[in-house]
């Protein structure tokens, strides 16, 4: 199993395949969309309390490696 399916799961039956977070039907976009309107984690995580606080690290650490790997491929 890989890091991202531990954190983040697409189905096709779930939003219409939209990434969500494992275990919840809360799209990833949704921490992203607080986070960007500057909210902090905290507000997040007590606005959809199906999201534990090691799910939604992991993902942004996630999307960290994945954007630095984009942005500097070896």
């Amino acid at each position: 199993m890989t890091a991202t399916a531990r954190v983040i799961h697409s189905d096709p039956d779930i939003l219409g395949g939209t990434p969500v977070f494992v275990g919840t039907r809360v799209p990833m976009r949704t921490l992203i969309d607080y986070l960007e309107a500057g909210d902090p984690l905290d507000e997040f995580l007590d606005h959809f309390p199906s999201v534990r606080r090691e799910q939604a690290i992991a993902a942004l650490e996630l999307a960290k490696e994945m954007l630095t790997t984009y942005a500097n491929p070896a």
